[in-house]
């Protein structure tokens, strides 16, 4: 691979992570809010510790109390207990810090007024459920979900259905208290209502599809209450305001490639569906279109083989591009998760240029067979083009970057 085509590359990537950074989004939001304490705070997600730094930034003293729950290997030091639950398949940890949020709240003044701070994650690593609902049960329709191909809308249609949390029902819990909440969007069209399944917003997405749904699930459907209808008064008590979102990482990997020099061109489209079309499809456009920098962003769908092997959408989506890319010496192809996390491994992604594929052949490995098996990480990790980030403190789906020179 070109060397400076890989650092041009890595440097957009970065500054795209930097400008939707969680400490900077919520710290810049407050300022513009202009919120003063007593306020009691709670932050969800992946970015969750990320977030609670920047609302500690803005507010110190301000914040009375706080809890913070995130993914598990993501805790760090902070004034208030940090709780970690699973992701992206739920745990017991998930369970617990449910039990300590909803005993947060009814702890907490009649007075107070709440900040919350919800990034993507937060629908795994935090739940309550209605009886007979147990962590069993929860797993098992997760574990479905994630290999299922249905996109982020339909996958919350049926957590919603499941819990005493989401879908609007923390908003119960407020007992018309003041809160506010801050938002990193990981869903296409930033809709408040799916980010983090919406716990404080109102629900109208409706119930999901049976026939989108196994049999043993439907069952299961409606076992929650209904959360306060979008007219309620309850909903006159929560603010809520977008910190960070996917554009805003565009434009930062726009403003860096201009700065580099480069042509940048900005498609539009989100990108959605299967991750391995999506990444021909990309490829194919980048080797046919004009030099410099194109950027695309989104979320894709893997649908799982009853034995997948290791990788997340980002790492199926670039192997596919790279098999288009194969022999190519004038363009290289970016896709990672702005997370630092794209399935269940470590990696956030990968970098491919035209010759990825012969590498990985070098060691044995055909694409072909690596995309059926869900298995491009063996096939990235072989021809040495993967990505590793660590927790990224923000999560505004994925980016994809190809360089043509």
């Amino acid at each position: 691979m070109n060397v400076p085509s890989r650092q041009w590359l890595l440097r957009c990537y970065q500054s795209a992570l930097e400008a939707v950074a969680g400490e900077r989004c919520v710290a810049d939001a407050l300022g513009r809010l202009r919120l003063a304490g007593p306020l009691w705070l709670v932050a969800i997600g992946k970015a969750g510790p990320a977030m609670a730094r920047g609302a500690l930034a803005a507010l110190g003293e301000g914040i009375v109390a706080g809890l913070v729950i995130t993914k598990c290997g993501h805790c760090e030091p902070l004034p208030w207990p940090c709780l970690e639950g699973g992701h992206p398949l739920p745990d017991a940890g998930s369970l617990a810090a449910g039990e300590h949020l909803l005993a947060f709240l009814r702890e907490a003044p009649g007075e107070a007024r709440f900040l919350f701070l919800v990034s993507g994650g937060a629908s795994a690593v935090l739940e309550a459920l209605p009886a007979p609902l147990e962590l069993e049960s929860l797993v098992r329709v997760n574990d479905w979900l994630l290999g299922s191909g249905l996109d982020i809308h339909a996958m919350n249609r049926v957590r919603k259905s499941l819990s005493l949390i989401k879908g609007g029902r923390l908003a119960t819990r407020l007992r018309g208290r003041r809160a506010w909440q801050l938002l990193i969007s990981d869903v296409a069209g930033d809709d408040p209502a799916v980010i983090g399944s919406g716990p404080l917003v109102p629900d109208r997405a409706g119930a999901p599809d049976p026939d989108d749904l196994p049999p043993w699930l439907r069952p299961w459907l409606g076992l929650a209450p209904p959360a306060p209808a979008p007219g309620d008064p309850a909903w006159a008590a929560v603010e809520t305001v977008l910190a960070a979102r996917l554009e805003d990482a565009l434009d930062a990997a726009e403003h860096t490639a201009r700065e580099l020099g480069l042509a940048v061109h900005r498609h539009r489209e989100f990108v959605a569906g299967d991750a391995a079309a999506a990444g021909r499809r990309l490829a194919r456009a980048l080797c046919a279109g004009p030099s410099g920098l194109h950027l695309w962003g989104g979320e894709t769908t893997v649908r799982l083989p009853a034995e997948p092997g290791r990788g997340g959408r980002c790492q199926q989506l670039a192997l596919a591009a790279a098999g288009e890319l194969a022999g190519r010496k004038d363009v290289s192809f970016l896709a990672a998760g702005t997370d630092g996390s794209d399935g269940p491994g470590e990696d956030a992604g990968a970098l491919v240029d035209g010759d990825s594929v012969a590498r990985g052949r070098l060691e044995g490995l055909d694409v072909d067979d690596c995309l059926a098996r869900a298995d491009a990480g063996s096939f990235l990790e072989a021809s040495g083009d993967l990505l590793q980030t660590g927790p990224t403190g923000t999560n505004v789906m994925d980016l994809m970057l190809g360089l043509k020179e």
